[in-house]
């Protein structure tokens, strides 16, 4: 009798400021292969429109990096890239937020949400269209911004002034001075390029669930400087509507996007509502980031499931890859296992969406630092341990019944 070759899919986001996708595809298959060698491994890096998300589709959609340098988060210059994509159609540039104005390139002394900018997000938009793109997509994810995209704005040409005729100052902080924005500046290219937002529909900018609220504290924002920035987004948002939008109203009959609670207008800290309000489409990052993966079919062929992220909280079923994957995988009905670098409240929830069970990688209490530092060491080991317990729980024989 032929012996089954067990089918494993691979399909981890990335660790930030860590490990890629694909360096943390390649290190669980580590750890399966030193208990299963002869398995059958898919290994399918999944990006969510933070780090790595214009590599990857570049190496996806046969295209390329543009390396440049741009305006970083907290004002100085940072050494960033986009991608330009290969094949038919409008060139198709790939803008990656993260890799100009992303957390990791805002010094732990300096996540001071307030004061962080988009203006290099704008700079890249303006490279790429030097470069002759006319379809843009802009991946949002693992920003360290909160500026409601006013930056980007900025860099494309808007004027964003106080009640004295004064340029706002960079960063979400000064937005609740905000009194007029001037779009006559803006770059005229923009009328005839179709600008796509790969974002989280969960995020949006205002209310109760307003992404101030949500995310500012991960960036460093105090209380006191959330009921800011939130107040400050507000009138963002109040403003965009008044002067900006109505140059890039939908076609007759559409209905124009509310920018205070739209789905997704919050992405990458209000990313998604200034460039919305310029004409951008904001589209839920998975139908956009995993079109051509085949990911559905790939998981339904696969006996077992391996997804992984760095932190396994209540905001991973808000849209985080291992809840994607679960929710395509339980429709299939394929065991999803998740392993993370840390294991959070409301962890527990993910059970809900498909995940069958999870696992912290760390061995032991340890700094960020060393913990980042081995993360790859960790998710081998991890994964070999998860794998020595699923083979030895295959090995038990069924209790059979006490009797009555």
């Amino acid at each position: 009798m032929t012996r089954h070759t067990h089918r494993i899919a691979i399909a981890p986001s990335g660790f930030k400021e860590s490990l890629s996708a694909a360096r943390v595809a390649e290190a669980i298959a580590t750890g399966v292969r030193r208990v299963i060698p002869d398995a059958d491994l898919d290994l399918i890096p999944l990006v969510d429109g933070g780090e790595g998300t214009a590599e990857a589709l570049a190496l996806a959609g046969g295209g390329r990096l543009v390396p440049c340098t741009a305006t970083g988060p907290v004002g100085d210059p940072v050494t960033s890239h986009f991608a330009l994509l290969g094949g038919p159609g409008p060139l198709t540039a790939v803008v990656e937020m993260a890799a100009v104005a992303g957390l990791a390139l805002v010094p732990p002394d300096r996540r001071h949400p307030g004061a962080t900018t988009t203006y290099g997000v704008g700079e890249l938009i303006r490279a790429a269209l030097d470069a002759g793109a006319r379809r843009i997509l802009v991946g949002c994810g693992d920003s360290g911004t909160s500026d409601g995209g006013a930056g980007a704005l900025q860099a494309l040409g808007a004027r964003l002034t106080d009640r004295h005729g004064r340029e706002l100052r960079p960063g979400g902080g000064a937005l609740h001075e905000l009194e007029h924005i001037d779009p006559s500046g803006l770059d005229p290219r923009l009328a005839d390029t179709e600008l796509l937002v790969a974002c989280n529909p969960y995020n949006v900018l205002c209310g109760k669930r307003g992404v101030a609220r949500v995310f500012g504290p991960q960036k460093g924002a105090t209380p006191a400087e959330v009921e800011l920035l939130s107040a400050g987004l507000e009138r963002l948002a109040a403003v965009l509507t008044r002067d900006l939008a109505p140059a890039f109203a939908p076609a007759s009959g559409a209905t124009a996007l509310d920018l205070r609670t739209a789905p997704g207008t919050g992405a990458s800290g209000g990313l998604g509502a200034g460039l919305a309000s310029v004409g951008a489409r904001l589209l839920p990052r998975y139908d956009v980031l995993l079109d051509g993966l085949d990911l559905d079919a790939r998981l339904a062929r696969a006996d077992f499931v391996i997804t992984a992220e760095g932190a396994l909280d209540h905001q991973t079923v808000r849209g985080k890859i291992p809840a994607e994957v679960a929710r395509r995988a339980q429709a299939a009905g394929v065991p999803v296992l998740v392993l993370a670098g840390t294991i959070g409240p409301g962890a527990q929830d993910v059970r809900a969406v498909g995940v069958d069970a999870y696992s912290a990688i760390l061995p032991a209490p340890m700094t960020l630092v060393e913990a980042i530092g081995r993360s790859g060491e960790f998710l081998a080991d991890a994964s070999e341990r998860a794998m020595r317990i699923m083979a030895l729980g295959t090995r038990l024989a069924p209790v059979a019944p006490l009797a009555a």
